[in-house]
């Protein structure tokens, strides 16, 4: 049985630790938050941008710590998951890994290169186990694209568009908290990266074009520079109109098939615009069957078995991987460098 002890009880520590209940051979048994109010479980405070709020949980089992060391250093807890604010994981990873604690973060690993190149190679040297929780991978409908891709069912992938937008942020009027986040080009937009990278290997470079903030990118149009493989590209950003809060989709030109996922929440409305599609080269077209448990949370159950699974050796890390995650990272840094220059730029 992996013991979980989960860092930061706000929405993603509250994901994580609904996810971990359907979880086989692994359970949460330790939380670490400031708030004497979680830690009893009054978790009602809680809201998030999908899913439901938080309510009122029974903590009686679990140990309970104000400080997050004294979790990390507890010899009952198996896998530390960091699920703080971006700007507190550096620190917080690299105390795990200097313990010798296995650690599942949440995603990005860093705004800061140079802070993610430290903590993977602080991890490979250590040879303790460092997972990033990027879960795009682990929605069925992108589960069933990257299994596409690398297995080949369809032959070879010959090119693909990837979208992920929302309205225009209200950005605070502290430019720190702004820098904190990354932009949306690193916030939002690392997940298409990170799953261009896990499911299509990582590009050589990219040439985009877009828009900055502050140096941080806003919005951008990107190819990713494959030499002798797919042509593939990608729209993300936070500049849709106020309606459009959230969409996301792809399309996959395979030599036999073209395959098409598009939703969203459009007006306060989750619209599935064209729900997963498989269009065959013999005029066919199928919906196939996705599967998951149903659950607002089933993704990250998913992702958290893959962290406990690769714990224990049953699976290799696959998207989980220290080293795709800093890939990701790299790539959003490419972007803003290849906006400013209006070149490509290598990685």
């Amino acid at each position: 049985m992996v013991r979980i002890g989960i860092i930061g009880i706000g929405f993603m520590g509250y994901t994580h630790f609904e996810g971990a209940r359907d979880l086989q051979s692994a359970s949460v048994t330790a939380i670490a938050t400031r708030d004497e109010k979680k830690l009893a479980g009054d978790w009602t405070t809680i809201q998030g941008n999908f899913g439901p709020p938080g309510g009122h949980v029974d903590t009686s089992n679990l140990k309970k710590y104000t400080d997050y060391r004294r979790l990390i250093a507890d010899p009952d807890v198996d896998l530390v998951d960091v699920c703080l604010p971006t700007d507190r994981h550096f620190e917080v990873v690299m105390e795990c890994l200097q313990a010798g604690k296995p650690v599942l973060v949440e995603k990005p690993i860093s705004v800061s290169q140079q802070e993610a190149e430290t903590m993977v190679r602080t991890a490979a040297q250590k040879q303790v186990p460092l997972f990033v929780a990027h879960v795009l991978p682990f929605f069925p409908e992108f589960r069933f694209a990257a299994e596409a891709i690398q297995d080949q069912r369809y032959g070879r992938l010959l090119a693909a568009n990837f979208k992920r937008v929302i309205a225009r942020p209200e950005w605070s009027s502290d430019m720190s908290d702004f820098r904190k986040l990354g932009g949306w080009g690193i916030d939002l937009h690392i997940h298409d990266n990170h799953f261009i990278a896990h499911a299509c290997g990582r590009p050589s470079g990219v040439f985009s074009r877009g828009l900055l903030q502050d140096g941080l990118v806003n919005h951008v149009h990107s190819s990713y520079l494959y030499p002798d493989g797919p042509a593939v590209t990608c729209v993300s950003g936070g500049i849709g109109a106020k309606a459009l809060q959230f969409a996301h989709g792809y399309e996959l030109y395979f030599e036999r098939a073209t395959v098409l996922f598009d939703a969203g929440t459009l007006a306060g409305n989750w619209v599935v615009s064209r729900p997963l599609s498989v269009l065959g080269s013999d005029g066919s077209l199928t919906t196939p069957e996705l599967g998951g448990n149903g659950k607002w949370c089933g993704a990250f159950t998913d992702e958290l078995q893959l962290a406990v699974d690769a714990l224990t050796g049953k699976r290799d890390a696959g998207p989980l991987s220290a080293e795709t995650a800093l890939s990701a990272l790299q790539l959003c840094w490419a972007e803003a460098a290849s906006i400013a220059s209006g070149a490509a730029v290598s990685i």
